[in-house]
C-alpha cells in the first residue's frame, strides 16, 4: 500500500507505523511548546495542572521523574509566573502546585495549537475515516491500559466552566 499524495510505501508493519506516529505527535507537541517558550515537559506539567492542583510526589509519578527533577521543573515554571506552590492545610509539610491565570492561558494556548495542527494532519480523511481512526486509537489505548482521564475540554477545566 502507498500514500496517495506521495506514492511512498507505508511502513512495513503496524508497530512501525505506531512508533512513527508517536514520534510525529511528540514532535508537534515539542515544537508547539517551544513556540510558547516552554519545554515539552513544562507544557506537559501545565496540561496536567489545568485539571487540578497536584502534590509534588503525584507530579513526579505522572511525569515519571524523581522528586528532585520535579522540584527543579516547578521552580522554573513558578519563576515564570505560570504556577505557584501552596501548602496543604491538613499537612503543612506537604505542597501542592496550581496554575496561575497565566499558566492556565499558556496550557490552553498549547493545547489548542497542538489540537489544530494534529487535526490538520487528518483533514484529508472522510468523516467515516476519522471516526474509524478515533475508534482504533481508543481500542489500542484500551489494550494498553487506557489513557489517563483528561477533562472533557481543557478550556473548561482551565476556566472552571
Amino acid at each position: 500500500m502507498t500514500v496517495p499524495s506521495t506514492g511512498k510505501a507505508i511502513g512495513p508493519d503496524l508497530a512501525t507505523g505506531l512508533v512513527r506516529l508517536a514520534r510525529l505527535v511528540d514532535g508537534v507537541f515539542a515544537r508547539v511548546s517551544g513556540e510558547h517558550d516552554l519545554t515539552a515537559t513544562q507544557a506537559r506539567v501545565l496540561c496536567i495542572l489545568v485539571e487540578q492542583p497536584r502534590g509534588m510526589a503525584e507530579l513526579a509519578g505522572l511525569l515519571s521523574i524523581d522528586k528532585a527533577g520535579v522540584t527543579g521543573l516547578v521552580d522554573r515554571i513558578e519563576r515564570r509566573g505560570l504556577a505557584e506552590r501552596m501548602t496543604v492545610p491538613a499537612d503543612r509539610r506537604a505542597l501542592r502546585v496550581r496554575l496561575t491565570a497565566a499558566g492556565q492561558r499558556a496550557a490552553v494556548a498549547v493545547h489548542d495549537q497542538v489540537c489544530a495542527e494534529l487535526n490538520a494532519l487528518t483533514a484529508e480523511l472522510t468523516a467515516a475515516g476519522k471516526e474509524r481512526f478515533r475508534r482504533t486509537i481508543a481500542l489500542v489505548a484500551e489494550a494498553a491500559g487506557g489513557f489517563p482521564a483528561p477533562p472533557a475540554d481543557v478550556r473548561d477545566a482551565a476556566y472552571g466552566r
